[in-house]
């Protein structure tokens, strides 16, 4: 069983999603947070496999929530967001996010993610990648907040992979445009998040937007 502690401050949401999560057979609800200090709190007394946290909460915020969680090792944690992306959803990504969903996600796609999560895998939603490469790209340059020596262990073609991912490429396109098979390209994915130490790939986007490879 896949036990995931979901946290979000609007009962009526929070209570959708439980419903959801009750009705696959092989996930279990085991708490309910309605902010981030008690999200924190259930994660360390029950030790969930996956975290639904939503970002923006009372008392402590989804970001500084997952920071916390991950830190700690307690559980993978998946971020429930909307369209209105904001600094937030940069800061849960740096706070270690394996994944990214949009709360009006169909319930079975939001089921597939817990899994994928649980799984040990990072997940998101393409249309929070394309926003996310779109606010970022948007914002004035600044200093990267990452040492650019973390790139020195990954290959030539790792790095044009990453920087792909930058542009917020799918695998498919990342093939067309590096002439290689699609099977290829998610095995340079993998192991350029496993040399990077990131949990999935809009984090890698960021990182590469950040270095501006």
């Amino acid at each position: 069983m896949i036990r995931v502690l979901v946290a979000e401050d609007q009962s009526a949401v929070r209570a959708g999603l439980v419903l959801i999560l009750s009705s696959a057979p092989d996930i279990e609800v085991a708490g309910e947070a309605a902010d981030g200090e008690q999200a924190v709190a259930l994660a360390r007394e029950l030790r969930p496999d996956v975290v639904l946290m939503d970002v923006q909460m009372p008392r402590l915020d989804g970001v500084s929530a997952t920071r916390r969680v991950v830190a700690e090792q307690l559980a993978d944690v998946l971020v429930l967001t909307t369209f209105d992306l904001d600094e937030y959803v940069f800061g849960a990504l740096r706070a270690g996010a394996a994944g990214f969903l949009l709360k009006n996600t169909e319930a079975k796609d939001l089921l597939a993610a817990v899994r994928t999560v649980a799984g040990g895998e990072g997940i998101v939603a393409p249309a929070v990648t394309r926003r996310l490469i779109a606010e970022f790209a948007a914002k004035p340059v600044r200093e990267p907040t990452v040492d650019p020596s973390v790139l020195e262990n990954l290959t030539r073609r790792e790095r044009e992979v990453l920087s792909c991912l930058g542009g917020g490429l799918s695998n498919a396109a990342i093939a067309e445009r590096l002439d290689m098979a699609e099977a290829t390209v998610k095995t340079h994915v993998s192991r350029l998040l496993g040399k990077l130490a990131l949990r999935s790939r809009v984090q890698a986007a960021v990182l590469a937007q950040e270095l501006g490879i």
